[in-house]
């Protein structure tokens, strides 16, 4: 308990000497920090710095400006250390980050990770931004209304997965975006899809490396839970589609709840009413609560 707190002081005298400092220079530390503060992490590569950066700014008269140097404009460093933890990371670290990722994430993660633009980063270096184009002038006011969660919210499912890295941690973390999804922008929900996936990846990699238990269960889960992508998509008819390629004979016990919610969610959508009467039964208190949320996204 007083390593922690030593622990918790010490984050939050950097991040007072970083407010005067401007940003960050190591990423583990921006890591710890941003778990504390519940923010994302804003980095961009060493060689960036080397030259003008220019960005725009909107202003409060409905302006939008330009402004010649991101690391240098004193106005900037305020507004992005209140939404995000800024660092700067070393082109030395460049080849053990790349280790990381290699063979694991597709090309535009990979080449959203190599360009020289901002990157929205989980506390465990996972990109969010992948789709926020690089090319032109990046709007530092869009980025932060965009990007700038309180990842409260994910707070304990974050943090387990990166004291321990396996099959659970990364299913738990996974399914824990896509409920985050129902409280986000609808804009960034595809987004936040797209780095739960990453996390059920990692789930499947530990699956096959780690576990000794009835893998066919586990593996439903992990289909289950990416067919729920689908109602927060607003696609109700591919998750029905998805469900009847399941052989429900074969549905395990611990994962019959799961279908039901799926089925019950999806026909509610499309206002299919003898169909949801059938299912609502088989659903849990929690779920129908859920189930309302993204019934009523779609609505």
């Amino acid at each position: 308990m007083k390593r922690k707190i030593i622990k918790t002081i010490f984050l939050l005298l950097v991040v007072n000497l970083s407010y005067s400092q401007s940003w960050m220079t190591s990423l583990d530390i921006a890591q710890k920090l941003a778990t504390v503060q519940n923010k994302m992490v804003l980095m961009v590569w060493e060689e960036t710095t080397k030259y003008p950066y220019h960005v725009l700014v909107n202003d409060d008269k409905g302006r939008t400006l330009v402004i010649e140097n991101l690391f240098e404009d004193e106005n900037l460093s305020p507004l992005i250390w209140k939404s995000f933890v800024p660092v700067i990371v070393s082109e030395d670290q460049y080849a053990d980050l790349y280790m990381e990722i290699k063979n694991k994430r597709k090309q535009n993660y990979i080449d959203k990770f190599n360009d020289d633009s901002i990157k929205i980063m989980d506390i465990n270096g996972n990109i969010l931004n992948v789709s926020n184009s690089s090319q032109g002038f990046q709007n530092i006011t869009n980025l932060i209304e965009t990007y700038a969660l309180n990842t409260q919210f994910l707070a304990l499912e974050l943090t387990g997965y990166k004291k321990e890295k396996n099959f659970y941690s990364a299913y738990y973390l996974a399914s824990k975006y896509i409920d985050f999804t129902l409280y986000a922008d609808e804009k960034l929900r595809p987004e936040l899809i797209n780095l739960a996936d990453i996390y059920l990846g990692e789930a499947v990699a530990s699956l096959e490396e780690d576990i000794e238990e009835d893998k066919l269960t586990l593996k439903q889960r992990v289909e289950l839970l990416k067919i729920q992508e689908y109602l927060v998509l607003k696609r109700p008819k591919k998750v029905l589609r998805q469900l009847n390629r399941i052989d429900a004979v074969n549905i395990d016990n611990t994962n019959k709840t799961f279908v039901a919610f799926l089925y019950y969610t999806a026909y509610s959508i499309l206002k299919n009413e003898s169909k949801t009467k059938i299912w609502k039964a088989k659903v849990s208190l929690v779920n129908l609560k859920k189930a309302q949320m993204i019934i009523n996204l779609n609505s």
